[in-house]
């Protein structure tokens, strides 16, 4: 919890003082003590992250080509390109196993 304060609207710090701790400005004389526990957790919210390929749907209108799989030796692959990098770099092209029993994705 940031306290403010009441004299010049400063943030108030944390110091030692006599027997206790006490809230001080540090540009007027106001001082605080700190007579119980003063604190609250506030978590933040997360935003969903949005998958960047598209998700599963992405995989639904693609197109095969000859391309070994890598982990089961299946002579077909679904592919899509997508531009990852700067625009003077080349495509991505991304993988997916035809075989449904493996499905095992890769790019180049």
């Amino acid at each position: 919890m940031l306290m403010f304060c009441p004299t010049c609207a400063n943030t108030l710090g944390v110091e030692e003082g006599l027997n206790c701790l006490r809230f001080s400005c540090n540009t007027c004389p106001y001082i605080y003590n700190i007579s119980r526990h003063m604190g609250i957790k506030i978590y933040p919210k997360l935003k969903e992250v949005d998958d960047v390929l598209g998700g599963a749907a992405a995989w639904d209108n693609v197109d095969s080509t000859e391309e070994r799989c890598p982990k089961c030796s299946h002579p077909r692959a679904y592919f899509m390109q997508i531009q990852t990098r700067s625009a003077d770099e080349p495509m991505t092209t991304f993988y997916k196993c035809c075989n449904h029993q493996c499905g095992h994705r890769w790019r180049e």
